[in-house]
């Protein structure tokens, strides 16, 4: 039985790491980095000691459209130019003012707009800057990034979401043209979390789509923090395998399903002795993998970012994270990726009361969950738990954000049928748990990824109707292959049995292979 399983399992995932393979070296020419990518080199050269490098962003046409097709932010500014001309080149330091504000790792206010820029002396733009009517130099373009990919603009174009920018000869101006245009109140002198337009419309749950982004930050500092503290110990090495076959399995990002199997296939070969526990550092074998790709970390948050820069951030990443795994996982799965959550955070959460809390909720369940719904509303009252606790001590210390304060969630405002008790009081003590399941299935599963599907659109037709929420595309917009969507979905319904199996396995191994 064993033998047949090690069998299953191996093919598995040697399924799907091909697929996913095949499908990404389809893609990695000539643009092979994502405008996040792009962003956050920005922050890596000038912090290096290199030399200064520009915050604007240079693309040309073998970048454009897939650099605008996957920036995560609202909308972009393009900057078409010559580098011949003497008035791009003044104009150069204004613009870069700006760029300053919302490009970049350490951008004061990050995810918001792309500024970009266009070299139309150079022939292989000469094409693109045609499509864009580029009459004069510079020439400012304003829009969601979307609308530029495969797109055009003509001056006396109707309902175009391109608009020309005829106000922005200096920094002041084109800042305060941004102001105008989006109701905000930027500063060529803001710091980082001052001055923020923060998105906090608590009735507006599209809102959870940009947290899509969030969710790869936070795998990836996990996993980060782990390496960092050399966490990976004899008796914890079960815990994050499982939590690793729950991730390639049921995380909302495809790059971050195609990174954790990387991880997964090449773990055991890795790390099999005592003596090699050392070397699984941030600068060792595993710091080599990319659990969600090079795309990230991108180095600042979005729906999680808080107003001040200690708080929310990964916490609530992390919090997202675990709620769209629950609402993804199969009723025969549930119970199986509750334990693996509550392993894991009770392994590898290095904050040590928070870790302890979780566990003693975790401790507490003493019927195996049937049901996925168990699950994913077991979560929710754990979550909601600890925002009460939290809630007190952060209003006795004065240490919330006060923008963002804790709060028992959903709140009416974003769920009003989640409320049995229309009495505005009544603050989450009479829940209609059958409508809040369906609120937590929505808003963590459709919505959350709907940004994915955003981008899906902005491809060929071939791609109409494919995806399925559980296959959301990774920013390079490329459909899972049917080969890799099966050996998911197969893989799916063998979690459970791999997880009960790798565990056996590690009581059952040879000695030269043992941990101890």
């Amino acid at each position: 039985m064993s033998s047949v399983i090690t069998m299953i399992s191996v093919l598995i995932l040697a399924l799907f790491m091909s697929r996913i393979e095949a499908s990404s070296q389809a893609i990695s020419s000539p643009f092979s980095f994502g405008s996040r990518s792009i962003l956050r080199s920005v922050n890596d050269a000038n912090t290096n000691g290199a030399e200064k490098t520009d915050y604007a962003v240079d693309l040309n046409a073998t970048n454009f459209d897939a650099v605008l097709k996957e920036s995560p932010t609202t909308y972009a500014i393009v900057e078409f130019f010559a580098h011949w001309c003497p008035a791009c080149r003044n104009y150069k330091p204004h613009y870069e003012k700006v760029a300053r504000l919302f490009n970049g790792a350490d951008a004061v206010h990050p995810g918001i707009i792309l500024m970009a820029r266009v070299d139309c002396a150079l022939k292989i733009n000469t094409n693109l800057c045609d499509k864009f009517s580029v009459g004069h130099y510079p020439m400012l373009l304003w829009g969601p990034p979307s609308k530029f990919v495969s797109g055009s603009w003509e001056p006396k174009q109707e309902k175009s979401e391109i608009h020309s920018i005829d106000d922005g000869r200096t920094a002041d101006r084109l800042l305060n043209w941004i102001n105008k245009q989006m109701g905000s109140s930027y500063g060529l002198d803001d710091g980082k979390y001052e001055n923020e337009h923060h998105h906090t419309n608590i009735s507006d749950s599209g809102q959870i789509a940009r947290a899509v982004y969030d969710v790869e930050e936070a795998t990836f500092t996990a996993f980060d923090i782990i390496l960092e503290h050399k966490m990976i110990k004899s008796e914890s090495r079960a815990s994050l395998v499982k939590f690793l076959q729950l991730l390639v399995v049921h995380h909302p990002s495809r790059r971050c399903r195609k990174g954790t199997a990387e991880i997964l296939v090449d773990f055991d070969d890795l790390s099999v002795n005592t003596k090699e526990l050392a070397s699984l550092s941030q600068k060792g074998v595993l710091g080599n993998y990319q659990i969600c790709g090079k795309e990230v970390p991108r180095g600042y948050w979005m729906f999680c970012r808080g107003s001040k820069n200690e708080t929310r951030g990964f916490s609530c990443g992390l919090w997202v994270l675990l709620h769209s795994l629950s609402v993804r996982v199969d009723d025969g799965e549930s119970h199986m990726a509750f334990t693996t959550i509550c392993d894991f955070i009770h392994s590898f959460f290095i904050c040590e009361e928070c870790r302890q809390h979780f566990y003693d909720m975790c401790s507490s369940v003493s019927t195996p969950f049937q049901k996925s719904r168990e699950f994913v509303l077991w979560l929710w009252n754990a979550h909601n738990k600890v925002n009460e606790r939290l809630m007190k001590e952060e209003a006795s210390l004065g240490t919330g954000d006060p923008k963002f304060p804790k709060v028992i969630w959903p709140p009416k405002q974003l769920c009003p049928s989640c409320y049995r008790s229309q009495n505005s009081k009544d603050n989450g003590g009479n829940w209609d748990r059958d409508e809040v399941f369906k609120f937590l299935s929505n808003y963590y599963g459709k919505t959350l990824i709907s940004l994915y599907k955003d981008k899906e659109r902005l491809g060929d037709g071939q791609m109409k109707g494919i995806v399925a929420d559980d296959l959301a595309v990774s920013t390079n917009s490329v459909v899972v292959p049917v080969g890799a969507a099966l050996a998911i979905a197969v893989a799916s319904c063998a979690f459970g049995a791999l997880a009960c199996y790798w565990r056996q396995q590690q009581k059952s191994r040879k000695p030269r292979r043992s941990w101890n």
